[in-house]
């Protein structure tokens, strides 16, 4: 008997495995047929999860977290067996403020390209024109990334710049309209900028956290334990299409699905450069290769580590300049849920980790694991200031940023 789940998405390149699991058939392999639902804003992806007209949804990671704790509307516990994937956003200037603190054509360092824009920052403060920069949402790991990246740098996000919501696919034209003078967000919205001429990419995320969690498959929990069988089996079908979508005898079939109008609705070229890591980062420079700017299937990527969502909740306490709750806490961390996710694949031959939580951060090159399904090697998961987060201490880890 095959079941049907609805999954709501934005056009975005990394809503790519369930639309691949439908589209090669894995999803019917396992018995399931999956409808797409597609907005553009994550408050509408948010608002039809919550009000059951979907049963799934692409979702920001923080705004799972967000909702459970009841941050902007009510309470409703959700839960996420399935990291969709790590990283693949950029931060991206308008072609003016690049012109001013990048080199344009290079992915930039991010510690000297923070040391630059500081100066800016404060110069255009002086004359009271603030820089403006663009993320998806307030609980979004853009906005948490951008935070990060910018407070390392000496710049106070709200005192110093304002950072404001733009959907993704507004980003270029809040760009060319000169409403914001960068943003950060996902492919290929920072691409079409590029190829618009109005903006010019100057860091991937990735630069920033080696290994940064991003979206993640959410469920309302109550409909996660009912659909259990179901939410499984998706898991199972969107593995095997991420091991299709990473080979790169697959990547034209994969981007041209994708581009589709019902999906995201672009040109297959841009979408064809994030999934090669292979960006343009100006209108008249050559592709850039950064290795693992999208992280969709290897190491583990999909799996839903506890320590990544205890790191997210570090960021809203520290953003929302909220009161650390241990009870806050713990929901936090039961929102991502391993033990779906090793339910899902236990006897597949698939990498299972031996453990559901890591010190985040603290790999600088390959470093074998424990494991419980498989020989698992991680690689580098730094973050740009040489700090770790280690989920043992979270109060003191929000303590060392005061």
């Amino acid at each position: 008997m095959t079941e049907e789940l609805t999954i709501g998405f934005l056009p975005l390149v990394d809503a790519c495995l369930p639309i691949l699991a439908h589209e090669h058939g894995f999803a019917e392999e396992e018995g399931l047929a999956l409808r797409f639902q597609r907005d553009v804003s994550w408050a509408s992806v948010l608002d039809r999860l919550l009000y059951g007209h979907t049963d799934a949804a692409h979702l920001i990671a923080p705004l799972a977290i967000a909702t459970t704790l009841g941050r902007g509307r009510p309470a409703q516990p959700l839960a996420t067996p399935f990291v969709l994937g790590l990283n693949g956003n950029a931060v991206t200037f308008s072609t003016e403020l690049a012109g001013k603190v990048a080199e344009p054509g290079r992915l930039a360092d991010p510690v000297a390209l923070g040391g630059a824009l500081a100066e800016e920052a404060q110069a255009r403060k002086r004359v009271g024109r603030p820089l403006r920069f663009g993320v998806v949402h307030r609980y979004s790991s853009h906005n948490y990334m951008l935070r990060y990246w910018l407070a390392a740098s000496g710049i106070r996000p709200d005192e110093d710049v304002e950072i404001v919501t733009v959907a993704p696919p507004f980003v270029a034209d809040a760009m060319a309209a000169g409403e914001i003078d960068g943003a950060c967000v996902g492919e290929p919205w920072n691409s079409t900028a590029v190829s618009r001429g109005v903006g010019v990419i100057v860091l991937a995320t990735a630069q920033i956290w080696r290994r940064g969690v991003e979206k993640v498959l959410a469920f309302r929990a109550p409909v996660l334990e009912a659909r259990r069988e179901a939410a499984e089996k998706l898991i199972r079908a969107m593995r095997k299409a991420g091991e299709h979508f990473i080979d790169p005898g697959n990547w034209d079939t994969n981007a041209a699905i994708l581009a589709r109008p019902e999906y995201i609705g672009a040109d297959p070229a841009l979408i064809l450069a994030a999934i090669s890591d292979r960006l343009i980062l100006t209108g008249d420079s050559a592709p850039v290769h950064y290795p693992d700017f999208m992280f969709q299937h290897r190491e583990a990527a999909n799996f839903p580590w506890v320590s990544q969502a205890e790191w997210l909740y570090t960021q809203l306490v520290r953003w929302d300049r909220l009161p650390f709750l241990p009870a806050d806490a713990e929901a936090a961390a039961r929102v991502f849920r391993p033990d779906v996710y090793r339910s899902a694949l236990a006897g597949t031959g698939d990498l299972l980790p031996g453990a559901s939580s890591k010190v985040e951060g603290s790999l600088a090159q390959l470093t074998a694991v424990t494991a419980q399904q498989g020989a698992m090697v991680l690689s580098a998961n730094t973050f740009f200031d040489g700090r770790s987060f280690d989920p043992d201490d979270l109060q003191g880890y929000i303590a060392s940023f005061a």
